[in-house]
């Protein structure tokens, strides 16, 4: 369970007020009907997950002197050898033309 998905199960004190069309709120009853879900549970865990997607490509990540280093070592460093992705890479795809 994503944790989007947990907290539409916490205790709600807030209100949010919004505004649909006719259209999108058919659009919005449907799918919180196909899903077993009440109106506000759908909404809310929709929203929810846009919100983690949205601010996880925010995140900052931080690193000391040495840490850092580290990673520019091993982004530098030569990869080790993969044969099965050698193979992989250097034989005919079955969708090329003529492949048949």
């Amino acid at each position: 369970m994503t944790s989007a998905k947990a907290s539409t199960k916490t205790s709600r004190d807030q209100r949010l007020n919004f505004r649909a069309s006719a259209q999108q709120e058919l659009m919005i009853r449907r799918a919180a009907e196909a899903t077993d879900s009440t109106i506000t549970d759908f909404i809310l865990g929709s929203v929810l997950e846009n919100a983690e997607r949205v601010l996880a490509d925010r995140k900052w990540f931080t690193a000391d002197d040495d840490q850092w280093a580290e990673f520019q070592r091993l982004l530098d460093a030569p990869m080790a050898p993969m044969p099965k992705l050698d193979r992989l890479l250097t034989r005919e795809s079955p969708f090329d033309e003529g492949s048949d």
